[in-house]
């Protein structure tokens, strides 16, 4: 007989491979894309570009360690364009 913490760590290790069908598709050239890839791709792009706005406007010394600030800028554009473009609510 299986034990109880057995049959829970197989559940949970299901729910993964479940939930992974769930994630919308962009068809792209023929090709199909999860929306999270193109969404990583767009806010990766956008933070980028604003990166020229920054120094333009001479706030980027004043953003504190780079290397810190612009991928949280990436994640957080990515997860917007997300909400916006592929929100089910």
């Amino acid at each position: 007989m299986v034990s109880a913490a057995v049959s829970i760590r197989r559940w949970w290790a299901t729910v993964p491979v479940a939930l992974a069908g769930c994630d919308p598709v962009v068809n792209v050239a023929g090709a199909n894309f999860p929306a999270w890839l193109f969404c990583a791709i767009v806010g990766i792009v956008m933070a980028a570009i604003l990166r020229p706005v920054f120094v333009w406007s001479r706030l980027e010394p004043h953003l504190g360690p780079l290397i810190v600030i612009y991928p949280c800028l990436a994640v957080l554009l990515a997860c917007t364009v997300y909400l916006v473009f592929f929100n089910r609510i």
